[in-house]
């Protein structure tokens, strides 16, 4: 504030000094003025009553006016002084020409910042100057840093103490069971009552900053003991139903995560989750579809946490253990798989795809979140490829639906959560297909199904739909050349059933649609440059076109004439065909670039098919067909283009 008052000061004063200038200047024109009419006026005759009067009184006036005369003189003799504007002018002199009270008062407020101003120089002059330190990056600690410390070794000796004695809990229980010690019901009672203990001393401790350390463990020691508990309880002895055990163990688990969030303690939180699901194996002797229940469970009760605090192990601590768990028990499962088993792979996939987007509506750059949404599909996945073909259909059509559902709200959704959403929803897209289709069908709906993810590309600006039918027309592809479009097709005659004619000749029209698809809507997206600045993708997609396209032309010829005959005249259409569609090419390329290097690349395709191929493998009249009209049309075609050329 001082600041601004004194910036507004040296305004108000730099204004007032001009307006002084100014009525200083106008005052000295008007003394000038007075002069010069004083001394232009002529002098008079002395009248009767100037004689009357006293001499007296004539000798004062007479020793009056010179003086008064040399004093206006001086005056307008004056030479003018410079103004200063930032310093305020005196106030005595201009009272004489602005006697009014409102310029005395000017004059005080300009006197007044004036001083202010002085005093903020002085405050400014008796601070000290700090020295100028660059910046530097905090120092990293090591792991031996960090145990050097005063209390580390304290906190690790807690923290491993408590996870011994979790350990030993568990081992007591089985070694209990095996050995026939107590009854069931003692060793329930008595893991609750060691629990609900040790959580009781936690508590304790944790008013005093001293013992807060153990606090810690012992609580997280004790809450872990208390889920293990309910495990028993339920999977091991059935005292509990199911839906019995994993409600206690809900309200176990979200009790020890309150308490975390109370303590504002991450490393409790973690603690409390690594506890509750690291022996829990032990307890149910295997990873059945029981521990990915309770599992769940613990993940289920960690969402308020994450959704409150931003505490990634806690996300990655109560995630992992349920997915691991799931592909271990359908590993176990074996062939055929089971309702049980594919039921906890569905809930799990479901459980965590919900909490992903939970989260990562709230904070869109979760990186923990986003890992468990890419990595959710998995265990539904992984339990179709054990089922029936029908079931497994359902499973992996259902995961797919709901993640490209994800997919198609991403306008919705912030970050990279509709991205991943897709890429998992194609990848399930994919296992359907090839769980529902075989054969020749399989390899032609997935090049089908390349052209149409080009297009949604296309339409919705997204590369995920662009990278998933690339991927599409890949596998498709590579399916195709095995099964129905083999390179054995150009050089063999074989007698196929018209059957597979017909489904090579549709594999063929789709690799042809998508090597013209898929380049041009990349293109159009600006992944690929032209074909003069960018040779190499174009030259793979047309090389993948030609295969399409002889594949095409050779599997209808050889549908309309069966045999050798079939075989020899399809391999002429397919040079003449290459040689019109150079010609093409060339004339539509004078005043495009990218179609004339197409042109001269088929041309010089067409030419290598003559000499390489149809001069050893065509005889007779084929031979000599496709010699002559291949021939004709290159030279029609290098005349016309020279005209063209000439007349530009």
């Amino acid at each position: 504030m001082l600041i601004a008052m004194t910036t507004d000061g040296d305004v108000l004063l730099r204004l007032a000094g001009e307006i002084d200038d100014l009525g200083a200047r106008l005052a000295r024109v008007g003394t000038e003025l007075r002069t010069v009419q004083s001394a232009a006026e002529p002098k008079h005759e002395e009248t009767p009553e100037q004689a009357e009067k006293p001499a007296e009184q004539q000798e004062e006036q007479q020793a009056t006016a010179p003086q008064a005369e040399q004093t206006e003189q001086s005056r307008a003799e004056q030479p003018q002084q410079p103004q200063v504007p930032h310093q305020a002018q005196p106030q005595q002199p201009y009272q004489h020409y602005y006697p009014h009270p409102h310029y005395q008062g000017q004059h005080h407020q300009q006197a007044q910042y004036a001083q202010w101003q002085q005093q903020w120089q002085q405050y400014r002059q008796q601070q000290p100057q700090q020295p100028y330190r660059p910046y530097q990056p905090a120092p990293k600690v090591s792991l031996a840093e960090k145990l050097g410390k005063e209390g580390a070794g304290s906190r690790l000796l807690a923290w491993i103490g408590g996870a011994v004695t979790l350990l030993g809990i568990v081992l007591f229980l089985v070694l209990a069971i095996q050995r026939g010690w107590f009854g069931p019901m003692p060793r329930v009672i008595g893991g609750a009552v060691l629990g609900a203990a040790l959580v009781g001393i936690g508590l304790r401790l944790h008013r005093t900053p001293a013992g807060r350390t153990g606090a810690f463990a012992l609580a997280a020691t004790g809450i872990g003991a208390l889920y293990l508990d309910a495990i028993a309880a339920t999977t091991m002895y059935e005292y509990l139903p199911a839906y019995a055990g994993l409600a206690i163990g809900l309200l176990i688990a979200v009790g020890g995560l309150l308490l975390a969030v109370r303590w504002k303690s991450s490393l409790l939180a973690t603690a409390v989750v690594l506890g509750c699901v690291i022996c829990a194996p032990i307890i149910t002797q295997g990873f059945t579809p029981q521990l990915v229940a309770f599992l769940l469970v613990v993940q289920v009760a960690s969402t308020p946490v994450q959704l409150r605090q931003s505490w990634p192990s806690v996300a990655v601590a109560s995630g992992i253990p349920p997915l691991v768990a799931s592909v271990f028990s359908t590993a176990f499962a074996g062939p055929g798989g089971s309702t049980a088993n594919t039921a906890a792979a569905l809930a799990v996939s479901g459980v965590g795809l919900s909490l992903a987007l939970i989260v990562t509506a709230k904070r869109s750059g979760d990186a923990a979140a986003l890992t468990l949404l890419a990595l959710a599909p998995a265990p539904s996945l992984l339990a179709a490829l054990l089922l029936p073909k029908t079931p497994a259909v359902l499973v992996t059509a259902s995961v797919a639906l709901v993640l490209l559902a994800v997919w198609a709200a991403g306008q919705w959704l912030d970050g990279w959560t509709g991205e991943l959403a897709g890429a998992a929803g194609l990848l399930a897209a994919l296992q359907t297909t090839m769980t529902l289709f075989d054969g020749s069908a399989r390899s032609g709906i997935l090049i089908g199904e390349a052209v149409l993810l080009a297009l949604v590309a296309l339409w919705t600006k997204k590369h995920v739909a662009l990278f998933g039918g690339l991927g599409f027309a890949v596998i498709g592809g590579m399916i195709a050349l095995v099964l129905d479009v083999p390179p054995t097709l150009f050089f063999l005659v074989r007698n196929r059933p018209d059957a597979d004619l017909a489904a090579a000749f549709l594999v063929a029209l789709a690799i042809l649609a998508a090597s013209i698809t898929l380049p041009w809507v990349s293109h159009r997206l600006g992944l690929f440059k032209a074909a003069a600045e960018n040779v190499v993708p174009w030259l793979f997609a047309g090389v993948c076109g030609l295969y399409g396209a002889g594949a095409l032309v050779l599997c209808g010829a050889l549908l309309v004439v069966p045999g050798r005959s079939g075989f020899l005249l399809g391999h002429v259409v397919i040079t003449v065909s290459w040689t019109v569609a150079a010609l093409v090419l060339l004339i539509r390329g004078i005043s495009a670039v990218n179609l004339r290097v197409i042109g001269f690349v088929l041309v010089g395709a067409a030419v290598l098919k003559l000499v390489l191929f149809d001069l050893s493998a065509l005889d007779g009249l084929a031979r000599v067909a496709a010699f002559l009209i291949a021939g004709l049309v290159l030279l029609g075609a290098g005349t016309r283009y020279a005209k063209l050329v000439a007349s530009r």
